[in-house]
């Protein structure tokens, strides 16, 4: 009964963290996405950590010259 709740139980970590990874977004993929969504440049791209999360910071450049900084959950 135990072998047969612990191999359940590691399968269902697996299934967890493959699906965390899954929703996890590059650096690279959000700073395509913001280039999209705001149809702008991209001048740089870091992750940083935010109250103990991380997150991707685009600092971009819109077609009518405006600088932004977009900030994008590192994981889902």
């Amino acid at each position: 009964m135990w072998k047969h709740a612990r191999t359940t139980l590691l399968a269902a970590l697996t299934i967890l963290l493959v699906s965390a990874s899954a929703w996890a977004m590059t650096l690279e993929e959000a700073a395509r996405k913001v280039a999209r969504d705001y149809n702008a440049r991209v001048l740089s791209a870091k992750t940083i950590t935010v109250d103990g999360r991380r997150v991707h910071e685009i600092r971009i450049v819109t077609k009518d010259g405006t600088v932004q900084t977009v900030r994008i959950p590192a994981t889902g």
